[in-house]
């Protein structure tokens, strides 16, 4: 007990000399050992590391995960160390309420089966972006949480040594000014000689460790690379099946736009969209129309159409308000009003 009471006081001691050569420092009234520029320029770098890869572990987990309560969820989880509930994604929860929807309204109805054929392929989305979600996070986040949580505390740990015994040269320094017997300065020339050593040796192993922060950036390159991937293979995924599901949305319903490269293809039938001007051309007469999106014909009545041309296009009695007839040259058509700019 003796022991440990005089050790507290000890600990006290060399706080409270430390804790004034630092406020000295600050007000100019101490003289301050500076760092090898080398050295401060590792720690430099390695706080920017630490503050930048702190700001994209948090954005990525917004990115991946947009609501606050999940991520709270989830990182309790994380710290109690137990697994995390499977959830469905917003695709998949979206897709089974079509589904649910269809037994209401009927599967035979034209409604229903549009809901069911909806529905599926909002699930094969959610499927995707469960796969991406567990892909990154294993890929790219957990690498940078183990940097935050390992490799940083313990250069932060040694950086914190480094500083104290910064402190301790500087205050042993200053001892030895003050110093007037020869006896006392042989004494604060020893405790210097001792303090330097220990600072020299304290900033050696900093600097090792600041140099291995290079190594940590081409790990992270390698994660950043494999999230890139991960990202290229979710959203190659979600383009596929939408283009699986156009095909099928049209080869049920014709008058639904299946022309997957163009922006247009996003209206309906079910959702007419003017393009820039009003999609209800004149009752009579005919006019110069522009055309927005490449368009490809499903049959024989419709005119494939190249973005960026000029063709004629006019309107007959009964005939869809979504659709115009288009002519161009020999060649003649029904066309989407939606993947045109009409002229005046």
């Amino acid at each position: 007990m003796d022991f440990n009471v005089k050790k507290l006081a000890s600990d006290a001691g060399v706080f409270f000399t430390r804790a004034v050569q630092f406020t000295e420092e600050k007000l100019g009234q101490a003289e301050k050992t500076e760092l090898d520029p080398h050295l401060e320029n590792l720690i430099t770098r390695a706080d920017s590391t630490k503050n930048w890869t702190e700001k994209i572990l948090r954005q990525t987990e917004v990115l991946l995960q947009p609501n606050p309560s999940a991520r709270i969820e989830e990182f309790i989880y994380d710290k109690l160390d137990k697994k995390l509930p499977s959830r469905m994604t917003t695709a998949e929860l979206l897709g089974q309420y079509m589904l649910d929807a269809a037994k209401e309204f009927g599967a035979d109805s034209p409604y229903g089966s549009t809901l069911i054929t909806v529905g599926e392929y909002q699930k094969r989305l959610g499927g995707a972006e469960r796969e991406f979600l567990q892909t990154s996070a294993a890929a790219f986040l957990s690498p940078l949480r183990n940097f935050l949580e390992g490799d940083w505390r313990t250069i932060s740990k040694e950086k914190r040594l480094l500083e104290n015994r910064r402190l301790d040269l500087d205050i042993c320094k200053a001892r030895l000014k003050k110093a007037k017997q020869a006896e006392a300065k042989a004494a604060a020339e020893h405790e210097l000689r001792v303090a330097q050593t220990e600072f020299d040796r304290q900033a050696e192993v900093t600097r090792l460790l600041l140099e291995g922060i290079g190594s940590t950036h081409l790990n992270h390159l390698r994660c950043l690379q494999d999230f890139a991937e991960a990202q290229t293979t979710y959203f190659s995924q979600c383009h596929h099946h939408m283009q699986e599901l156009q095909r099928e949305l049209h080869s049920s319903n014709p008058a639904f736009p299946s022309d997957h490269s163009s922006p247009g293809a996003s209206f309906s039938a079910c959702d007419p969209k003017p393009g820039p001007l009003s999609m209800e051309p004149p009752a009579t007469g005919t006019r110069k129309a522009k055309v927005l999106y490449d368009y490809d014909a499903h049959d024989a009545s419709e005119l494939s159409l190249l973005a960026d041309e000029l063709i004629t296009v006019y309107t007959v009695p009964g005939m869809d308000p979504d659709w115009l007839v288009g002519e161009r040259g020999n060649e003649k058509g029904k066309v989407p009003v939606t993947y045109l700019e009409l002229l005046s």
